[in-house]
């Protein structure tokens, strides 16, 4: 019996943007070793379906793209497949060139075939035995005199699964509608993709009702007993997702759970890619997708992402090259992307995880919101289940490109969420360098007139302290009493253009850019002294009336560093998504005392960190486990 691992697929949008992400019929070279297009020859008019496309005479179309050539590195290393199948669709006289790529980039020709006459099929038979350490498979297709036409594409194998079953999709979404309907208005147009499917579960938590929507009966129509919506109060990802997760414990049918945010735009055939690729894996794998930025889609803007045990912090690998821009170098020019990434954890926006690593670690940790995807993976990690980033598995989700989530109200769960992590994961003693690294977050906070994020701060903090059972009981009030916290602080309210400008007594403060990722920030001996000089300058001075009655300085959000802010009394500073301004004040009195607060706080915290780590990780069987979230979904109803 054969199966399709892989389909190649072309984009379900008519976006010039997204071309790249899935065909190349551009003419590259390389100058000063960077990728240059010599020509452009992409036209949306020779896309022609979903799997057709016409190749115009003289051209040649190289499926060595993101989309469409064939992860083998991570086929070799996570699987026992050996041997794969290609077989291209076409029509017309053409030649098909099959290459493969090492974990450097560097690119080999396998094998080439001219192709006579009409609806041929050629088939490539491959070998996974020499990509260890990286590499992809893909394959050209060059039109000889004539156009030819692309008919379609699979990689497939006659190994057999190592699980069979299905998976159950869990959509979470609090008052995005609209995105959740064309979700599931593209899984309704991707049968291919159902058959893959046991249960769609839309968990909606917000008060803008999917339901509602005008075009939502027709799609659940055509869904029908797949789609569940199921209603409950707004208790945050993890909420909503592990109530995906119980629901789907309850489906003998389904070995897996894919979870989805809301605000995303799916590609189909990335799903489909995720199922299978867990069906093959050789013990039971998390399977995790690549992010793209919607409102700059050739972007990829998150992959193989770790935890670094010392300061205990997420990142991404290689996170100074990112976002890469497939519109600038595409996958055959970026030798970067060729390499094998394993990951530590894979963000929720889309990540398929089996049943039976849910029965047996337990379900979501409930932190409403931050690190609840990072502490899963780590506990799956401890438990001896991988979770792999996968590319080609991926989806398109709002960035947060126009986000300043650290000083809003989910500073509270950053802070919170990633310490009860690392009290349950850490394997450095006392958290590491963690609690230092807390500590300088808040004094950068408050030398910069953010007093809002460290009042947040103090209270994870003091709740952390106070022991594990303060997180299910605080599920659905933690929120919206950190929001309500933000009427205290005046820097909160952000001045939306109103057609008078604001002004500042000194003008705009404007700095020359660096490369991305490089800060002309102090360090060394100078850090010490600026740190100093400032923590005392806060201390001891207020601030000149005038400078309170209108902000002394303007800066761009860029340039609102906090090298630069504490230098002034007031700062008039631009909000991060640009609707904007906010206006910090220096306070002396509240300076002192949050200041005092941390210092004693982080204290505690390192005295008590061995003894808080052990009640934290006998707690974690009690607060994962599916009874207690049926529990919580009961109480809450």
């Amino acid at each position: 019996m054969t199966y399709t691992l892989q389909n190649a697929v072309l984009p379900l949008d008519r976006d010039p943007d997204l071309l790249p992400l899935y065909v190349d019929p551009e003419t590259w070279s390389t100058i000063d070793e960077e990728p240059v297009r010599v020509t452009s020859v992409a036209q949306l008019s020779n896309i022609l379906d979903r799997h057709r496309a016409r190749i115009v005479a003289g051209r040649r179309v190289s499926f060595g793209t993101y989309f469409n050539a064939f992860p083998a590195s991570y086929w070799q290393h996570w699987t026992a497949v050996r041997r794969v199948r290609l077989t291209v669709r076409t029509s017309g006289d053409l030649t098909i060139l099959v290459y493969r790529s090492n974990g450097a980039g560097t690119k080999q020709r396998i094998e080439t075939r001219e192709v006579r006459g009409e609806s041929s099929e050629t088939s490539f038979d491959l070998a996974l035995d020499q990509y260890s350490d990286g590499g992809w498979i893909w394959f050209d297709v060059a039109a000889d005199r004539s156009d030819a036409m692309f008919e379609g594409a699979a990689w497939t194998t006659e190994d057999e699964p190592v699980r069979p079953g299905k998976a159950s999709i869990g959509i979470t979404t609090y008052n995005k509608p609209d995105y959740c309907v064309n979700t599931l208005q593209a899984l309704a147009d991707s049968p291919d993709v159902l058959d893959v499917v046991d249960r769609v579960f839309l968990i909606d938590q917000g008060t803008d009702l999917v339901a509602d929507q005008a075009t939502y009966p027709e799609v659940a129509s055509r869904l029908g007993e797949t789609l569940e919506v199921i209603r409950q109060p707004n208790l945050g990802g993890s909420g909503g997702f592990a109530r995906a997760m119980t629901e789907t414990l309850q489906r003998p049918e389904s070995d897996f759970v894919q979870l989805l945010d809301d605000d995303v735009r799916i590609e189909p055939e990335s799903i489909r890619r995720s199922v299978v690729f867990g069906r093959y894996a050789s013990v039971p794998t998390i399977v995790g997708a690549h992010m793209f930025d919607l409102l700059d889609r050739p972007k990829l803007h998150a992959w193989a992402e770790v935890v670094d045990d010392a300061p205990f912090m997420w990142r991404a690998l290689y996170q100074e090259r990112l976002p890469h821009d497939f519109s600038v170098a595409n996958l055959r020019q970026s030798p970067m992307l060729h390499m094998r990434l394993d990951a530590d954890y894979n963000g929720w926006w889309m990540c398929l995880i089996p049943t039976s690593i849910l029965r047996e670690i337990g379900l979501s940790l409930p932190a409403f919101i931050k690190w609840d995807d990072a502490e899963f993976c780590l506990r799956a990690r401890d438990a001896g289940y991988p979770t792999v980033s996968m590319p080609g598995v991926a989806l398109w989700h709002v960035s947060w490109v126009g986000k300043d989530d650290s000083i809003d109200w989910q500073a509270y769960f950053h802070a919170r969420n990633r310490i009860v992590a690392a009290l349950l994961h850490s394997r450095s003693p006392q958290g590491g360098t963690l609690i230092r690294h807390s500590r300088r977050l808040d004094l950068k906070h408050l030398m910069m007139m953010q007093y809002y994020p460290v009042e947040l701060r103090h209270r994870a903090l003091r709740d952390v302290l106070s022991g594990p059972a303060h997180m299910r009981r605080t599920l659905s009030t933690a929120m919206p009493e950190a929001r309500a916290i933000a009427r205290k602080h005046p820097e909160t309210i952000v001045h939306k253009d109103s057609g008078v400008p604001l002004r500042s007594r000194r003008g705009r403060q404007v700095f020359r850019r660096l490369k991305q990722h490089q800060f002309d920030s102090p360090s060394g001996l100078s850090l010490r002294i600026f740190t100093l000089r400032t923590l005392l300058s806060h201390w001891f001075h207020t601030p000149r009336p005038e400078n309170v009655a209108q902000p002394e300085v303007e800066f761009g959000k860029a340039d609102a560093h906090w090298w630069r802010v504490p230098a002034f009394d007031s700062a008039l500073v631009s909000a991060a998504d640009g609707s904007g301004q906010n206006i910090y004040t220096r306070d002396r009195a509240q300076y002192r005392r949050m200041l005092r607060e941390s210092l004693r706080l982080h204290r505690r915290l390192q005295r008590e960190w061995p003894r808080l780590s052990d009640q934290y990780r006998r707690a974690l069987p009690d607060l994962v486990s599916e009874a207690r979230w049926r529990a919580t979904f009961e109480e809450q109803s």
